[in-house]
Order: C-alpha cells, then structure tokens, then sequence
C-alpha cells in the first residue's frame, strides 16, 4: 500500500511539475494534465481510456493542437499492436489531416516542428512494415529535416534527440539496396554509434530532467533498436535495467521485456513475464503476445505452447506471425512424431498468411524444405531458449553417420558451433563454424553464411583482426541464401568496427 501511495505522489508531481513548465506554455500546444494522462495511457497500451481523454481534450480545448499529434499516437500504437494492413489502409488518411492542423498553429512552439516529425515518423516505421519502402523513406526525410530544423530553433528542447536517435541507427544499419539508396539519394545518412549514444543519454538523463513523461517511449524506441537493428549483446541488460521505472500496468513493459528475454536466452523469464501480465479490457489487444507465449513455452519443448498459438489465431486480426504460428504448430506435431499433422500444417504455412515479415518469410521457406531431422529441431528450439547444455546433449546424441542430407549436416555443424559459442568454448565453435562453412556454402540455407559472421564476431573480441576480416569477407561472398541481406550487412558492420 505505502508502495502505490508513492508511485500516487510521483505522477500527480510529474504532472504538477510538468504543467507548470514552459514545455506546455505555448497558445495552441498546450501539453496539460489531460493531454499528459491520455498520453501515459498511450504508453502503457491503455488505449481506450487514452481515446476518451483526447476526445475530452477536444472538446473543452478545440484548437489544441497537440490533440492531433496524439491521436496519431493512438493510431501508431493500434497498429503496431494489431498488425493490419487494412486498418493501416483505414487509418491512413488521418496523417495529412493532422499535418495540416499542427501546421496552422504556433510557429514558435517547440512543438510545432516536432510534432510534424513525429507523424511523419511514426507512419513510415508503420509503413516499413508493409513494405512501403519509397514512401517511407520520404516520411524519413521529413522528419529527419524537420528534427535538425528545430535542433536548430530549440537546442534545449530534449525531445528532438529522441527521433534523430533513431532515424542514425536504422539508417546507419541498412544493408545495401533500395530503401538506403533511396535515403541517401534523398540526403540521409545514417550513424549508428551516434545515435545508439544520442539514444542512450537521453535514458540515463531524462528521469533527470522535466521531461521525464517521455522516459518510456524513448526507452520503447532504445529497446528495439538494441535487439532489432543492431542486435547487440547488451540489449537484454539494457532493456531490463530501463524498463525496471515503468509501471507494473504498463502492457508496453511487459512487451518490452518478454520480447528482449525471448531474444536472449532468458526463456524461463520471458515465460514468467508472459503468464503475468496485466490483462482487462482497459488493454489494447496485443495477441502477439499469445504467439510470443507459444514460442518460449515450445523452447522450452512444452507441447502445451499449442494452445497458445490456437490462441493467437483466434484473436488475431492482422497480417503477420500467421505463416510462422502454423510452423510452430507444424513443429509440435513433427515432435509428437506424426508426420501426416506436420505436413498439414506446412500446407496451412504455404496458403495462409502473408510474408511481410522476416519470420513469416522464413516459415514460407521452411515450408517449403524437406522435413526437418527431429533431434537436430529440438536442439534448435533448445539453443533458443537458451537450454545450451540440454541442446548440446542433444547434438553429441546424434547419430552423424544417420545425417544423409547435406542440409541436416551443414545444420549439425551450425547448431553444435552455437552452442559451443554461447558456453564460450570459442575453440570448439570455431572448428564447427569452419564445418558448416564448408559443408554449407554453395546451399540455399543460412547456415554457412551465418556461421562465417559468428565465427568473425569471435575472431573480433580476440583482437584477432585478419581472421575476423576473412571470416565477414567469406560471409560477404555468398550468395543466394536464406537471409542474404541482413546476414551481408552484420558483415559489413563487422568489418566497418576493425580496424584498417
């Protein structure tokens, strides 16, 4: 009880010192007590309570022009929670409206370039999704001018860090093709040191400062960039040491944190935060997190992860995770050892969903290969969930003389090197790395190019610059495979770290 009276007192201070500041001082910005609560509703996926206030704010302040920008938020918020193109497609007409009435308001306001940013921003991280890359790339450009404008006219005003933080990490981080030329046709150019710093500060810093209300969403941002973009090894302690402020209550907190454990051998945490999240009708729907919740539990070799995908697909309204959902499904019953229910589902891979993303892409892939060796699946759902010395038990069992394919081989090598990595045995992972190397570098699969990259990250901690160097290179020089971009530009990225 003294603990919620305390969290009480912290955000009605926030609020009053918030309100009290120049930040909300402009005529037709005002960023009142109402616009700050439906706005940390926003941030704790509480979005129908968020929708009243903002209605409420409407109506008592019509020329507040910072109801547009957070009605944007809601609408950013719903989809990235819902995953639906023809919501997407719905909602997409509000983003010129919005410009347009933020664009007739306060030009001395530092929210009147920021907030033009943000919009922009937001429906081309919305848009990327999709696969709407030209246009997108134009919403990039947009904002990135806009947020160096007002970096210009408002050099105090915090908040611009947070948008071009962001925009250097994933520009800086794409691999070679349209969308970066695009950008860099348009005159952006990414940093990612630079904005992983930008980014970073502004975590530390702004408990620290009045505009503490923007904590979280800075650190929603930071989170994913650290496990998606640059997937760096500190994502998961970052992340957990950020996210450890946010409400309890805060769906966002929940997402965030089983998402960064799922990605980093925390299975049993990611579990955990999973079955104990806050739930109601208070909540925006968030059935990723039903798929998320199969997904840990069948690292963890529990079948019962079934019902959570069943789960999924009933209350999922939107395009993605639907081709990847079946392959899990498809797994469970490969792992009960019929093969009929395997096959069944890999047909609903092959006709259902779509391949807006990389995982549902991947399921289509997988879909389409020959039928995975059983013993060498469990020991990648295993690895996955971090069960290193269980998946490495599982490998030393096999038989490899039974390993007819060179799929299954090159694979064998592949996982036996990860495990090997991730207990530190980087000796060991190096001679299986080198394996799958050989075994797997004129097929299809990922395995070969993959294996060259983490046998270059190891090489790159050992200060080992020329066999780093060679390892990225090899990686580099494959060609037609799974995954070929984003394992070329991990590659890339290697060789850009060392040194000449």
């Amino acid at each position: 009880m003294y603990i919620k009276y305390l969290n009480f007192l912290q955000k009605k201070y926030i609020v009053l010192l918030f309100t009290a500041l120049p930040l909300g001082a402009f005529a037709n910005f005002d960023f009142n007590a109402n616009c700050l609560k439906a706005y940390q509703n926003i941030i704790e996926l509480k979005l129908p309570a968020a929708r009243q206030l903002v209605a409420a704010e409407r109506k008592a302040r019509p020329n507040n022009a910072i109801s547009a920008l957070l009605e944007n938020y809601i609408d950013y918020f719903y989809l990235i929670t819902n995953e639906s193109k023809p919501e997407f497609e719905r909602l997409e007409a509000n983003k010129n409206n919005r410009l347009n009435e933020i664009s007739k308001d306060d030009k001395s306001s530092p929210y009147y370039l920021y907030a033009q940013a943000e919009i922009n921003l937001q429906w081309a991280l919305i848009r990327s999704r999709f696969g709407e890359y030209y246009t997108a790339s134009r919403e990039i450009n947009r904002a990135s001018n806009l947020l160096q404008d007002n970096s210009k006219k408002f050099p105090g005003f915090h908040l611009n860090g947070k948008g071009i933080g962001l925009i250097n990490v994933v520009m800086g981080s794409l691999p070679d093709g349209f969308m970066k030329k695009a950008l860099a046709a348009l005159g952006i150019k990414g940093d990612v040191a630079t904005g992983l710093n930008m980014l970073d500060k502004l975590a530390e810093n702004l408990p620290k400062s009045v505009y503490e209300p923007f904590y979280e969403e800075v650190v929603f941002y930071y989170s994913y960039v650290l496990s998606d973009v640059v997937k760096s090894p500190a994502a998961y302690s970052k992340t957990m040491k950020y996210t450890a402020r946010f409400a309890d209550s805060s769906l966002l907190k929940t997402y965030l944190q089983a998402y960064v454990c799922a990605r980093n051998s925390h299975n049993d945490q990611a579990m955990n935060i999973l079955e104990n999240r806050p739930k109601g009708n208070a909540y925006q729907p968030f059935p990723y997190l039903d798929y998320l919740l199969g997904v840990v539990k069948l690292n963890k070799l529990d079948f019962r992860a079934a019902g959570n995908f069943d789960t999924f697909l009933q209350n999922n309204k939107g395009n993605s995770y639907i081709k990847d959902t079946y392959l899990h499904l498809g797994f469970i019953s490969l792992l009960r050892n019929d093969s009929s229910g395997y096959y069944n589902y890999m047909g609903k891979v092959k006709n259902n969903g779509y391949t807006y993303n990389d995982k549902d892409k991947q399921a289509l892939n997988e879909a389409s290969a020959p039928m995975p060796n059983r013993e060498l699946l469990k020991a990648r759902l295993l690895f996955d969930g971090g069960y290193f010395n269980n998946a490495l038990e599982t490998l030393t069992n096999i038989n490899t003389s039974a390993l007819t394919s060179a799929k299954d081989k090159t694979e064998y090598f592949y996982r036996l090197g990860r495990v090997y990595d991730d207990l530190n045995k980087n000796d060991q992972a190096l001679v299986q790395y080198q394996n799958a190397i050989n075994s797997g570098r004129n097929l299809k699969y990922y395995y070969a190019a993959k294996a060259a990259v983490l046998a270059g990250n190891i090489c790159e901690k050992d200060k080992n610059v020329a066999r780093a160097k060679s390892f990225y290179n090899t990686a580099i020089g494959m060609k037609n495979h799974e995954y070929e971009n984003s394992i070329e530009n991990e590659a890339r990225q290697g060789l850009k770290r060392l040194p000449d």
